[in-house]
């Protein structure tokens, strides 16, 4: 996944488009280079959460948000029986080949989805906020979860290997 810094003057849908690119692609970013054992290193117990952690439950944030909100598709979750999105977060027993072409395949569905939507003004009925919300705050939502996240891979990345930067 190709890094690009966002445009400084374009559109709102490029914007938010390239902004969400930019994100996902800093995670990506994050776990390259390592090992699938670096990968699943947990930060500190009690938490479970590492750099595969965070790619599964972005996987599961992807289908959820795009698929299921937006498109309106009824789809399990991947990595758990139960709807809890932090399953997802328990790595131990993943790869960086499961994990990665998950997530992968989840950004796709969700870049076709949003570009085959009419507008940033489309609706979806969002069940946990009992409310319609627009495309334009899926979308804004979605960079909100990745940036906090890469903030956690961030410091799950230096303590691996010492690398910083993003």
């Amino acid at each position: 996944m190709e890094r690009i810094t966002p445009p400084l003057a374009a559109g709102e849908r490029e914007t938010l488009r390239a902004y969400l690119d930019y994100h996902r692609a800093t995670l990506a970013w994050k776990c390259e280079g390592l090992t699938d054992e670096e990968l699943r290193r947990a930060s500190m117990p009690p938490s479970t959460l590492s750099l595969l952690g965070l790619v599964r439950h972005m996987a599961e944030v992807e289908r959820h948000w795009f698929r299921r909100v937006l498109d309106g598709e009824e789809l399990p979750h991947l990595w758990s029986d139960s709807h809890d999105f932090q399953a997802a977060y328990d790595a131990s027993g993943s790869t960086r080949a499961e994990a990665f072409a998950a997530w992968e395949a989840e950004v796709a569905h969700a870049r076709r989805i949003e570009a085959a939507a009419e507008s940033l003004d489309v609706t979806a009925y969002v069940p946990s906020w009992k409310e319609e919300a627009s495309l334009r705050l899926l979308m804004l939502h979605l960079i909100h979860e990745y940036a906090r996240h890469n903030g956690h891979a961030d410091f799950l990345r230096e303590a691996i290997d010492g690398v910083t930067g993003a």
